[in-house]
């Protein structure tokens, strides 16, 4: 929580995977009572839902493999190559995304 920004601390979501340990009842009450209704997680959200599909679907799967090309040592490195990769997604592939 400590990265998190104000802003994003009262206005925005959480959103995380289903792993277990995410999901556990320990790990729940302590995003809940800093996010209250605004969480994204299994149980609390869809599975499959038009919302979450195109991330969930179509943006990690398609940068992973150039994310990781040229085998980043760092996060920072890590970080860099995703910002980059998502940039250089085009905007008529991003609408056509949101139409389907």
């Amino acid at each position: 929580m400590d990265q998190l920004d104000d802003d994003e601390l009262q206005n925005g979501y959480f959103q995380q995977d289903g792993a277990t340990c995410h999901t556990s009842n320990e790990s729940m009450t302590e995003i809940e009572s800093f996010f209250d209704e605004w969480i994204i997680s299994k149980a609390l959200w869809p599975p499959r839902s038009p919302d979450l599909s195109p991330p969930d679907f179509f943006l990690w799967g398609t940068i992973k493999g150039k994310a990781y090309a040229n085998k980043p040592r760092t996060i920072q490195e890590l970080e860099n190559n995703i910002r980059r990769e998502i940039a250089a997604i085009c905007e008529d592939v991003l609408q056509a995304l949101s139409q389907t």
